[in-house]
């Protein structure tokens, strides 16, 4: 970080919302441009600019603010150019040039604390006087939170959030409780909060900190990690650790909460048998209880039209002749018991026929069956409409989300009217989606449940799927023949292979499953560049930047996904004079970069062309990939057109949800077919680079996988069988309620 002292001369950009401005100020005899979220200057003022210098392709050396203390100014005719700015309402030019000719340099203190002397100066009557008093004070009182808000070293943005939400009464939440920030701000968590806690003198060992240090931990395990809850003793011990306090001070603290409600307890059994508590925040509780009931409810429920054996045995033969294949024998078992069952399951990993079978239950089902098709993403919607020749929606659209706190229209008391719904994917559905998805299924509905057990487990909390077949509740079918038009694919057969603990083979003749090595990093980058700009495009004869997706395992190094977005985008997209562009963070996006949502918002609008008209709605989500189709500098919006033809603008606060798209990371990769697969295999963190993440991103390529790296990194990954456990434990009160009604949601 550098520091510079400077005198505000122009604002030449300011964005109200967000406080983002490109200001024009004088250090010495030289001229700069500082960028970043500033508060309020005029000219004159002295600045004090804490930040780095930064090089941009169009607008040359910037500096970027990262904090900002700003003194008034002193001299005459400082006082002067800042009151003669605009920024206090009433005052202009030659009004300001009055004000100064009456009290000279001490004219600030004099509107600060005896502004009534105001009337002094010619032409300034009470009304006007007014005027000036409230919008000096205004802009006087926010001035001074935001840099207070700086002394806790609170980024600009996010005090531009915190003076939003608490105005006047900063001062005091933040003397006698800032942990209340967590609960009241998106974007601040707890360690923010800590800090200022410290810094405000706070005692660590205090009830608010120790109460939202707790909280925070089981929420962090939630998203971090996918956990429903935490078992109570790690819970204290982790406590201990981030929080420096006595276990004895967090065992009373956690008793509290559990006793006024703020989280949930419950005795569970672990694998061995053994009993111990679980703890939950409220939300995860409900969500893990309320599916088991409703999905024990539905199996248990009546009223779906029955086929007889011999109806479903001419279904299959007719799919057969049409289609022009043979069934293996658990092929036709999965279509039989997806239609005799009120809720099954059917797994299998790449080329097992899954998307067949369903295309066979459709068949057999009939066109007037009232079946909907649905998946959790935009991409493997679309994928499966594609296979199955029938329209399929993504989860959120079928529920019909209503743009406010997560909520879906579909629910109980306004359930989807389907007789039968297919859904695809289902190892990337959450518990908390699951919930929302079976709240809106009357009776009496068939559910059939379509995925791979073998993937990375869904982003958001839970292992719904794993659960599901660890319970033995419902009924399903495993696939594990590979079928007969896929047999020739190199893809399938290593994704296979993989997963049996078997080292792919690699570079067969016209496969396409291909190594290249590379010994270092540095050359593995070198070598990625290639494939994707030339040789893989020249070689199979495609489009570089939508059919070829690289996927990194790790975010961070040479050949993490944050370097590789950047190395790809000066590949495909370098900076050209008219090219819009828009620093947003680390991230500098441009015009026609390929970018991707990194987080559910299901509030961002937008519209898609239909044949008669625009269709509108709301929602875009975390894993959807699209294409910068503009920038407007002033209103500091972007524009995005996805993949399924949605047209979206991100407002300025909604651009730190995007991130680039040329390489992302296997996680997010989740539930998305891409022609080709480009994947560094270089090393990293054991815990990371597991045969379960290698297999996700094998089976995510359709055409073609090329791999860069060394062959022992692919040896350790294929020969690593850890899978971090996730505390669930859906598949134990499934097991507890199959004997029972489930009318109790607790």
């Amino acid at each position: 970080m550098e520091t510079i002292k400077a005198t505000a001369e122009s604002v030449v950009y300011r964005n109200e919302e967000n406080g983002y401005t490109v200001l024009i100020a004088k250090s010495g005899r030289s001229r700069l441009t500082a960028i970043g979220t500033i508060p309020e200057v005029a000219e004159g003022e002295q600045l004090e600019l804490e930040g780095n210098w930064q090089e941009h392709p169009v607008y040359g050396r910037q500096f970027r603010v990262a904090s900002v203390r700003i003194q008034a100014p002193t001299t005459v005719t400082a006082v002067e150019r800042y009151l003669a700015s605009g920024l206090i309402r009433g005052i202009g030019p030659a009004t300001a040039k009055l004000i100064v000719r009456t009290f000279g340099k001490d004219a600030l203190d004099i509107m600060a604390e005896e502004p009534q002397k105001l009337l002094e100066v010619p032409g300034l009557g009470k009304k006007k006087v007014q005027m000036i008093t409230e919008s000096y004070a205004q802009h006087h009182q926010q001035r001074e939170i935001m840099l207070l808000l700086q002394e806790y070293h609170i980024p600009p943005s996010l005090a531009m959030k915190i003076n939003k939400q608490y105005g006047d009464d900063v001062r005091e939440i933040l003397r006698t409780n800032p942990y209340r920030l967590v609960d009241d701000i998106e974007g601040i968590g707890f360690k923010t909060a800590d800090q200022i806690a410290v810094a405000a003198g706070i005692d660590k060992n205090s009830a608010f900190r120790i109460s939202s240090g707790i909280r925070y931990l089981i929420r962090e395990a939630s998203v971090s990690g996918g956990h429903c809850y935490l078992p109570r003793e790690k819970l204290i011990a982790e406590s201990v650790r981030v929080l420096g306090c006595e276990a004895d001070l967090a065992d009373h603290t956690l008793d509290s909460l559990i006793l006024d409600g703020y989280v949930k307890a419950e005795i569970l059994q672990s694998p061995e048998g053994e009993e111990f508590v679980a703890v939950y925040d409220r939300f995860s509780w409900q969500a893990e209880q309320q599916t088991a009931v409703k999905l024990i409810r539905l199996l248990n429920a009546g009223g779906q039209r029955e086929f007889t054996d011999e109806e479903i045995e001419q279904s299959i033969d007719s799919m057969q002749r049409i289609e022009g294949l043979t069934f293996h024998a658990a092929q036709k078992e999965a279509v039989r018991l997806a239609v005799h069952s009120r809720v099954s399951v059917i797994t299998g990993g790449p080329g097992t026929g899954k998307t067949t079978i369903i295309k066979c239950i459709l068949h057999t089902l009939g066109d007037d069956a009232g079946v909907a098709l649905a998946a959790p993403t935009g991409r493997a919607a679309k994928r499966m409409s594609e296979a199955c020749g029938a329209e399929a929606k993504t989860l959120h659209r079928l529920l019909e989300y209503n743009g406010e706190g997560g909520q879906f229209l579909r629910g109980k008391n306004h359930p989807l009217e389907v007789e039968t719904l297919i859904v695809d994917e289902m190892s990337m559905v959450d518990i908390s989606l699951m919930r929302s998805l079976l709240d809106a299924l009357p009776a009496g509905t068939r559910l059939i449940l379509v995925g791979d057990a073998d993937q990375l487990p869904s982003v958001g909390a839970g292992n719904v799927l794993r659960d599901i077949l660890n319970s033995g509740a419902v009924p399903s079918v495993c696939l594990s023949e590979i079928f007969r038009q896929d047999e020739k694919s190199m893809i399938v057969y290593n994704a296979h292979r993989i997963n049996r603990g078997e080292l792919p083979k690699l570079n067969a003749k016209d496969g396409d499953f291909y190594f290249e090595r590379a010994a270092t990093p540095g050359e593995a980058v070198q070598k990625v560049l290639s494939l994707c700009e030339s040789r893989l495009p020249s070689f199979l004869g495609l489009d570089s930047v939508r059919q070829i997706q690289v996927l990194s395992p790790t975010k961070k190094g040479d050949c993490g996904v944050y370097e590789l977005n950047r190395r790809l985008q000066q590949t495909y997209n370098p900076p050209e004079a008219g090219k819009a562009e828009k620093l947003r963070g680390d991230t500098l996006f441009r015009v026609g970069d390929k970018v991707m949502q990194t987080k559910n918002n299901y509030t961002l609008q937008w519209k898609r062309e239909g044949l008669l008209a625009w269709e509108e709605g709301e929602g875009v989500f975390n894993g959807d990939i699209g294409y910068i189709q503009e920038i407007d500098a002033e209103e500091s919006t972007i524009t995005v057109l996805f993949d399924d033809d949605r047209l979206t603008v991100y407002e300025a606060d909604d651009i730190e949800d995007l991130e680039l798209a040329y390489c992302i990371s296997i996680h997010k990769s989740q539930g998305s077919e891409f022609p080709v697969v480009v994947m560094p295999v270089v090393g990293g963190p054991p815990m990371l680079m597991n045969r379960n993440l290698f297999y996700t991103a094998v089976t995510r390529a359709k055409r073609f996988v090329m791999l860069v790296g060394r062959e022992a990194v692919i040896s350790q990954m294929v020969g690593n069988t850890y899978v971090r456990q996730r505390y669930t434990a859906l598949d134990q009160r499934l097991r507890a309620l199959c004997n029972h009604d489930g009318d109790e949601e607790g």
